[in-house]
């Protein structure tokens, strides 16, 4: 099978396309004849070996242990373990997995979803980790209560405009921070006020009961001083963080937290097939569509890479195989 490779930590010039061998089906996966895969930050972290606490924590040291990078797929079930029990040949599923950038790859039953109806392969592939950490940070780290007024901080991002289109379906009051480029796309989302950062500060003025945050740009106490006395805020992902532990500012948050009456908290996305339900629940009742970017094709996969790095493209990146 044709699949994107990578032997060596580095830009995107590391990634190249080879033939291998089709993944072998273990008792408890599904293989999936991939369609779409999406692409996002985690894929650039894996490729670059960047924060490097990752590769002690297990991706690898000197070289990254899975050759074919992409977590996010969507396709067609092509073949299933003996010990699968919620799919089928032919069945189209969407997910998280690993070796997404090639024409197959294996998942684990639980990591695995129908695909909504109403969306196409690449719209979906989409969602998976960018849905993950968006309702994680906002039912379950959050407390999200309709009313409550919420601040999306990085709204145009692939976390961040699916955050606000679920402060939204869970009753918020929304406001999302983005740049001058994205402000009109925030507001198609749903946001009830868009803040265009290169002209306002939103740490000045309105202070919030939730603040999602996942630029990764702004510092603790800017934080802070945005959230209310009893308020909470979710930092989500490492961006920001430096080369060696890209954790810098959620490892301040946590020490920090109890010694204030805000909750400072963060949390590592899990991955499952009841929260992907929960995300089809809301697809098809259409109270969130994910932002579709630019599409690639496999051979163009280390381009998709690049165009996600240079952070311009709004919505999400998809390679489509």
């Amino acid at each position: 099978m044709r699949a994107i490779v990578q032997d060596a930590y580095g830009s995107a010039d590391v990634l190249t396309l080879r033939e291998i061998e089709r993944p072998d089906v273990q008792d408890d996966e599904v293989r999936i004849r991939v369609v779409a895969a999406g692409v996002d930050r985690g894929a650039l972290h894996l490729m670059t070996g960047v924060p490097y606490l990752m590769r002690i924590l297990g991706v690898g040291l000197r070289v990254p242990k899975t050759r074919v990078p992409g977590t996010n797929v969507a396709g067609h079930v092509d073949a299933v373990g003996k010990d699968v029990t919620r799919f089928q040949q032919g069945d189209e599923v969407y997910g998280t997995c690993k070796g997404s950038f090639a024409e197959y790859a294996c998942a684990r039953e639980e990591q695995l979803a129908p695909k909504p109806a109403n969306l196409t392969f690449e719209q979906v592939a989409g969602v998976p980790h960018a849905g993950f950490a968006a309702l994680q940070a906002l039912r379950d780290h959050g407390k999200v209560q309709p009313g409550q007024k919420v601040l999306i901080v990085g709204a145009s991002g692939a976390v961040g405009s699916m955050a606000v289109q679920l402060a939204k379906a869970f009753g918020a009051q929304v406001t999302g921070v983005c740049g001058t480029s994205k402000v009109d796309m925030v507001r198609t989302l749903g946001a009830d006020h868009v803040i265009d950062y290169t002209r306002d500060d939103f740490a000045e003025g309105t202070r919030y009961d939730l603040i999602v945050d996942t630029g990764g740009n702004s510092s603790l106490s800017r934080l802070r001083r945005a959230l209310s006395p009893q308020g909470t805020l979710v930092i989500v992902g490492g961006e920001g963080g430096g080369r060696w532990i890209g954790m810098g500012r959620q490892f301040r948050a946590l020490m920090l937290s109890p010694f204030v009456g805000q909750k400072l908290r963060t949390f590592v996305a899990k991955e499952n097939a009841q929260d992907l339900l929960v995300l089809n629940e809301n697809i098809e009742s259409g109270k969130i569509t994910p932002i579709m970017g630019r599409t690639y094709a496999l051979s163009d996969a280390p381009d998709a890479v690049r165009d996600l790095e240079t952070g311009q493209t709004q919505g999400r990146i998809i390679i489509t195989v």
